[in-house]
């Protein structure tokens, strides 16, 4: 990320939108069980209001000097675990998860074959009957801006559902406003 973008995701403005308005939109009242994986959590914002809301949270990720911050961060908290890793070749067994979630994450996977794996992997990760609860950045002239010189692969919400089907999931839905993609499936 250049250096605006990681000012932003870092910044106490960003964590209380994430806090007060992406996660509840995205999650709703969706019980996430009691064993929770959040897909890259960068510098934490979505991490706190995930943890609230399952008996235990697995953070994934792929950044190490992210993901060492968070470990520092949640070291005195037994309900969450940072784990360093690949979302598109997960360190976890098969079925073990209650729920996955992400949020504006994915368009920094660098490329759709990756995202495409990373979908697969979290089918695999996932219980029967889990979630896949999800949300991203739609490309507007401020979030280029913003990415400037990053990796900015944006998911297209006309082709995410055949994506998602692709990966094993079922019962998928996605919708597309306001400059936001969010995206919910089940595995069958």
């Amino acid at each position: 990320m250049n250096w605006y973008h990681r000012r932003l995701c870092a910044s106490p403005e960003w964590a209380k939108l994430v806090a007060e308005v992406i996660v509840p939109h995205t999650v709703g009242e969706r019980d996430l069980g009691d064993d929770l994986l959040e897909i890259g959590p960068g510098y934490g914002a979505t991490t706190a209001p995930l943890a609230a809301r399952a008996a235990h949270l697995t953070a994934l990720e792929v950044d190490p000097r992210l993901a060492a911050r968070l470990k520092t961060r949640y070291a005195d908290d037994d309900r969450v675990e940072i784990v360093c890793g690949d979302g598109a070749a997960m360190p976890f067994e098969s079925n073990r998860f209650s729920a996955a979630f992400c949020a504006t994450m994915l368009h920094h996977v660098p490329s759709r074959r990756i995202q495409d794996r990373l979908f697969a992997e979290t089918h695999r990760v996932l219980r029967p009957g889990a979630f896949f609860v999800g949300t991203d950045s739609l490309p507007s002239w401020r979030f280029r801006l913003i990415h400037l010189f990053d990796t900015m692969v944006t998911l297209d919400p006309a082709t995410l559902p055949g994506r998602l089907h692709a990966a094993g999931f079922a019962d998928v839905k996605v919708t597309a406003d306001d400059g936001v993609v969010r995206f919910l499936a089940r595995k069958g």
